[in-house]
């Protein structure tokens, strides 16, 4: 069995570490390893043990001998139910010294990279309110508290928030969030009440039945918002009513946008989004570029830390006028539209037609001419009739999803044999992964974490390469 429900208590475990996925990590005397919820390294505490793994117990703290210096009190009302900010106790200089600590742990341990410049990690102004872009969910079946529970009058229980975690049915309701700037939470909270006054049904995603299902906002750093409601029935009239109150009361929405989608789940990419008002989009600037984001497209969830990690692998490439440059996984070609006044021309490749679509509209909206875009699965698409096509590139840029690069994508770009690779990633152990296969044929030169999400344990890694057979240098 590889995991068991148990019920024991252990005492005064001191914390020692957190693991990948932000929870505290202890040792008894034994030397039995505990992953403990809501703890942090230096914490001393009694926990209540409740299910074994293959190699590590689970637990939650019951009381606490001992506080970390590095505990701060969470600013958020909803820290430890809603799941989202797992690491709002940790203190933010701590937050960046654990998480460049895992980075170099996985380069060392599973990369087996030999020693190379680290640059320290690069953290942010602000580590709150830091989100272009929030998705919540209704429900006519919200989380309740304990406290709530007991009561004996009757609760509101219409709500508009995030996914309780382990209860795909549940939605904890959200007061206020800490994630994305005004006026999202007033957006938020004003529509829901809104709706609550009208009579209008919340989702019931058991019965799969109700009106209202998903509101999803964005916004730019100049201010321009986008609110999309997403219907689960074709109510014109209901629908009508609620989306003049949004464009009344938030003059300030610039593309407001509704979908109606009575499909079993509610992604939107198969999805007909209607404009109710103003544009289909709202505008980005980045370093002298405009990014048109409709509510299909990707875009780095937290502006201001992308275009400083854009200018970190533009510092790593180190381009001249001559080079041909490949940006692989170039999702809507952000990365490879801020590079191309630096090359003779770089070519993106992405799986998803949409944001190869986006890439393009955005190119022609900032007059680049030397980028050009390929849709395609990468493993299949990039391959010597890609490389014939446009050229032998000398400098690589990937930035792949969580699960790295296919061993396919490695083998290719062996076969390539570029100059220089700058590898940027959002999983540093597939990262780490990739770099072993591909040492034989590159050097590390230097490193560099990226922190794109302040409160979670997640961390950006920016890593340049060197072909071990050139002679230029990085």
């Amino acid at each position: 069995m590889s995991r068991k429900r148990i019920n024991k208590i252990e005492n005064a475990l001191r914390v020692i570490d957190i693991n990948a996925k932000g929870m505290g990590v202890a040792k008894s005397l034994e030397g039995a390893v505990y992953f403990i919820k809501n703890v942090v390294p230096g914490d001393v505490v009694d926990v209540h043990v409740y299910k074994k793994r293959r190699g590590y117990f689970e637990a939650e703290p019951l009381n606490w001998i001992e506080t970390s210096v590095d505990r701060e009190d969470p600013p958020c009302e909803h820290f430890g139910v809603c799941g989202g900010c797992k690491w709002q106790h940790l203190s933010y200089e701590a937050q960046l010294r654990f998480k460049e600590k895992g980075v170099l742990h996985n380069l060392q341990h599973i990369g087996k990279t030999e020693p190379h410049e680290v640059i320290p990690i690069l953290g942010v102004e602000n580590p709150y309110f830091y989100r272009n872009k929030m998705e919540f969910s209704f429900s006519n079946k919200r989380w309740l508290s304990s406290e709530e529970i007991a009561e004996e009058n009757d609760i509101e229980r219409n709500g508009l928030g995030f996914h309780k975690p382990r209860m795909w049915d549940k939605i904890v309701d959200v007061n206020k969030c800490h994630l994305q700037a005004d006026p999202s939470n007033e957006i938020r909270n004003t529509i829901k009440a809104f709706a609550i006054e009208k009579g209008m049904s919340f989702f019931d995603s058991r019965a799969q039945e109700g009106f209202l299902r998903t509101l999803m906002i964005r916004n730019t750093l100049a201010g321009e918002v986008m609110v999309l409601i997403q219907f689960f029935e074709e109510r014109k009239e209901e629908i009508k009513l609620l989306l003049n109150f949004v464009k009344e009361r938030f003059p300030q929405v610039t593309s407001l946008l509704y979908c109606v989608n009575s499909k079993g789940n509610d992604s939107l990419y198969d999805q007909e989004i209607r404009c109710f008002s103003g544009t289909d989009y709202i505008t980005e600037h980045l370093d002298g570029l405009q990014f048109r984001i409709t509510a299909k497209s990707f875009y780095q969830t937290n502006p201001k830390q992308a275009g400083a990690l854009y200018a970190i692998a533009k510092n790593f490439a180190q381009l001249k006028p001559q080079d041909v440059v490949y940006d692989l996984y170039t999702g809507t070609g952000t990365i490879a539209l801020s590079l191309a006044c630096d090359c003779k021309k770089i070519i993106g490749i992405e799986a998803v037609s949409e944001a190869i679509g986006a890439a393009n509209e955005n190119a022609k909206l900032n007059g680049i001419e030397n980028a050009f875009f390929e849709v395609g699965d990468m493993k299949v698409c990039f391959n010597d009739d890609f490389i014939d096509k446009y050229g032998k590139a000398n400098v690589v840029i990937t930035d792949p999803p969580r699960d790295g690069m296919h061993k396919d994508v490695i083998a290719q770009l062996l076969k390539l044999a570029p100059k220089k690779i700058v590898y940027i990633s959002c999983n540093s152990a597939t990262q780490a992964r990739d770099l072993e296969l591909l040492k034989e044929s590159y050097q590390v030169i230097k490193s560099q974490a990226v922190d794109m999400f302040p409160q979670t344990h997640h961390v950006e890694n920016v890593v340049l390469l060197q072909s071990k057979v050139t002679d230029e240098p990085a």
